[in-house]
């Protein structure tokens, strides 16, 4: 049989046990290991374990003392650590043992002896601690297998059939026996003249809580639709959706209370014995149940104009919809009114299946329904919109679990395997219903954060999506961290397991002497944070507030900012491992042994690391310099330790290896100075003027407002050329970033200024010998003749 557990109840029970394990641990810590006690309680546990008789209760008390003991050892293995560490410095000060036939002093070999000593005597009690840990993890590691093995076998037990008729007579006797004891306690309690007194005494309060009970629960849902029309519309269309969600919390808060109500209106009139009070019990439970389904029904497949709001399915649809989600809330409702009465009434086994076996098939029925009505193929797509993939994939696999589980529950319960089949059908109704919730916590909370980022920035949704673009992801890996136990606890996990999957994460793993836990990592990664924080604050102040004040360069600050990064984040990464307490002196060796065949597979990245430091160093190129290296020209965008980007003329992006720039030739035009020499070449007929024409080229060329009159314009006649006199401006520029603009402004001026003096600017002549002309004209002449 199913046990009846109720996961509510497990998941506070967690959630509580989860708070409290931390302080707990604390104040255990500081209690001392009693090794007697922690003997006798092996001993018992082992004896328990070995028989494998005791019942699953019993196995789960005695996992829990043998946790407390683990953690008692734990606490104690760490608890004299500064004192061996001590006493070991103090042996490696005397030096290393004499070897095998050597003598040392008799006062360093007396102080080595006594060291040894206390050594001995200090670790004496973390290694029994150490001894203790092992023994009791085994343990409880063997405790645990016993119960899912008894779990396991129960879960694959042959039953009784319910659709046998040779079990319904039992079936009906125990319900008709049960109802007639219920009926038998009112009468009894009505033909009390005590209790009448009572109850006519309590009749105000009585008549009072139940008409606040009916109210409450016939028309909150009428009052919430009338109170948020009353309220003024939001401005953001998100803010509107959050509030509508929260509001609708209500449809299942308000009628609650009328339960409640109503329930101690019954309590008050004293007509309800043991028997009614068991009932009674079960009816707040039952009430959650009915009332969540619904309201999860109307939240996920209606919205207030009766679109659908999450799924994306057709009106009809999310109608159907609303109804099997309503119509799974009773189902699961009647399922726990029946394992609530087999807690309290002798039901036999054969009794509580073939009463569950119609809400059984009711289930699966209702699911079968649910999965095919999640189809991916029922969804709506709005003119252009095209189907997320994901979505797709994650409908088409609940709807293919829901359907198989759907069909196979049933049958596993005609079958007889009714554990089973309860173990597949109700976790898979409460794991859709976990699914909805998320969904609507998840829309709830990206509609609040998405109203708080738009307030706290004032600007519109289109303007704020690059900013929210990673919100939506960040809510739903929350909320599916935040969902796996609840889910796990859903389909038969444990307490006891998921708290020691967290005691696990608590007392982390041992790596070589050190142990990474959650407060060690979370220790390095703040103090890391912090170092890294601080790091980034200083080189803004420099960047800021110090350089702008120097006479550096563009290239020397950028050369202090990045290695005042790289040392802070050195400083940072060492203060954190330091501030963990990580013992990384046994990883010298490794590190040792390993750097050699990174050397070799890496050494490319090493050399160019190497020249990226030499560069910032050095500084032969700094940012915003023009240079050519290889067959790249362009500016200087980043030096990085790695490589180098530079901007070409063509608007690409060069990446180029540090270490092309130590090995080979770089030709630098802004290194140190912005002035460069531009070349203007130009040809002349032959029948002009030399003199003239170097007089009009140095006029043309000292006009200019770039040319730098520090340094002499010259006009060079270089020779004869083919077609033309060749001649060539050359002239110093006051920043040869213009050197294009300049040549262009140049030969403008050229042109025009020969145009004025009649000087022309020749184009290259080129004479044609035919062959065979004689041939070509009688063929020419043929032609013609015959045409």
């Amino acid at each position: 049989m199913r046990v009846a557990l109720n996961n509510w109840f497990r998941i506070l029970a967690l959630l509580a046990c989860l708070v409290a394990v931390p302080a707990l641990a604390q104040e255990d810590a500081k209690k001392a290991l009693d090794f007697d006690e922690w003997a006798r309680t092996a001993e018992r546990a082992e004896r328990i374990i070995e028989n494998a008789e005791a019942s699953s209760t019993a196995l789960e008390a005695l996992r829990t003392t043998l946790s407390e003991f683990r953690t008692k050892a734990l606490a104690l293995q760490d608890s004299n650590q500064a004192r061996i560490d001590t006493l070991r410095s103090q042996l490696a000060a005397l030096g290393p043992p004499p070897a095998e036939g050597e003598i040392e002093a008799a006062e360093v070999a007396q102080r080595r002896s006594e060291l040894n000593d206390q050594l001995a005597k200090a670790r004496a009690p973390v290694l029994a601690a150490q001894e203790a840990y092992k023994r009791a993890n085994g343990m409880i590691g063997e405790i645990d297998a016993i119960i899912r093995e008894r779990l396991a076998d129960q879960l694959f037990t042959l039953g009784v059939s319910p659709v046998n008729p040779a079990h319904w007579p039992e079936a009906y006797s125990i319900v008709a026996g049960y109802l007639t004891d219920v009926r038998e306690e009112i009468d009894e309690g009505m033909a009390s003249q005590a209790q009448m007194v009572m109850t006519r005494q309590n009749l105000p309060v009585i008549l009072l809580l139940a008409v606040i009970g009916l109210l409450l629960m016939t028309r909150a849902r009428h009052w919430l639709i009338s109170f948020m029309g009353l309220m003024p519309i939001p401005r953001e269309a998100r803010a509107g959706e959050a509030r509508s969600l929260l509001l609708s919390v209500t449809q299942v808060v308000v009628p609650m209370l009328g339960v409640a109500a109503l329930l101690q209106a019954v309590n008050l009139s004293g007509m309800t014995g043991l028997r009614g009070q068991n009932l009674i019990v079960a009816v707040p439970w039952m009430a959650l149940s009915i009332l969540g389904g619904r309201w999860l029904g109307r939240t996920l497949f209606t919205e207030t104009d009766g679109t659908p709001l999450f799924l994306g399915l057709k009106e009809a649809d999310a109608r159907t919809g609303l109804r099997i989600a309503s119509a799974l809330g009773i189902v699961v409702a009647l399922d726990h009114l029946l394992e609530t009465l087999a807690t309290q009434v002798d039901f036999t086994d054969t009794a509580q299946i073939v009463l569950s076996f119609p809400i059984v098939v009711v289930a699966g029925l209702l699911l079968v329904r649910f999965g095919l009505l999640l189809d991916p193929a029922r969804q709506v797509l709005e003119p252009g919109q095209e189907a997320n993939p994901l979505r797709r994939r994650l409908y088409g696999l609940i709807t293919r679990t829901t359907i198989v589980l759907g069909v196979t529950g049933p049958l596993l319960a005609a079958i007889g395997y009714f554990t089973a089949s309860t173990s597949f059908v109700f976790p898979m109704i409460k794991t859709l219903a976990l699914i909805g919730l998320g969904l609507i916590l998840y829309r709830l909370l990206n509609d609040l954060a998405e109203t708080l980022l738009q307030s706290a920035q004032g600007k519109r949704r289109d303007e704020t999506d690059e900013g929210l673009s990673l919100v939506p992801v960040a809510l739903g890996s929350m909320l599916i961290i935040a969902a796996l136990p609840v889910l796990a606890l859903i389909w038969g996990a444990r307490v006891s397991d998921l708290l020691e999957i967290w005691t696990m994460i608590n007392d982390g793993f041992a790596f070589g002497d050190n142990r990474i836990s959650v407060s060690v990592f979370l220790t390095f990664a703040i103090v890391f944070a912090a170092g890294y924080t601080l790091t980034r604050l200083l080189q803004s102040t420099l960047r800021s507030t110090v350089l702008p004040r120097t006479r550096m360069d563009a290239g020397g600050r950028n050369a202090i900012l990045t290695g005042t990064g790289y040392v802070g984040i050195f400083l940072a990464g060492l203060a954190a491992v330091t501030s963990a307490g990580l013992d990384l002196s046994g990883l010298a060796i490794v590190a040792g042994a390993l750097s050699v065949g990174i050397g070799f597979g890496l050494q490319a990245i090493v050399s160019n690391f190497v020249s990226g430091i030499i560069l910032l160093i050095e500084r032969p190129i700094k940012e915003g310099d023009w240079i050519e290296v290889g067959a790249y020209s362009g500016y200087v965008r980043k030096i990085s330790v790695r490589s180098t980007e530079i901007d070409t003329f063509d608007r690409a992006t060069v990446v180029v290896p540090n270490a092309d720039f130590i090995s080979g030739t770089v030709i630098n035009y802004t290194h140190s100075s912005m002035n460069g020499r531009v070349k203007v070449p130009v040809g002349v007929a032959y029948d002009s003027d030399t003199r003239q024409v170097e007089k009009i080229l140095l006029e043309v060329a000292e006009s200019h407002d770039m040319v730098d009159h520090r340094f002499n314009v010259n006009v060079v006649f270089l020779g004869f050329g083919a077609d033309s006199m060749d001649f060539e401006i050359r002239a110093v520029l006051k920043d040869v970033n213009y050197v294009l603009a300049v040549k262009s402004d140049m030969n403008h001026e050229i042109a025009r200024r020969f145009r004025e003096e009649g000087i022309e600017i020749p184009f290259a002549q080129r004479d044609i010998n035919v062959r065979n002309i004689d041939a070509l004209v009688r063929a020419i002449r043929e032609r013609e003749d015959k045409a």
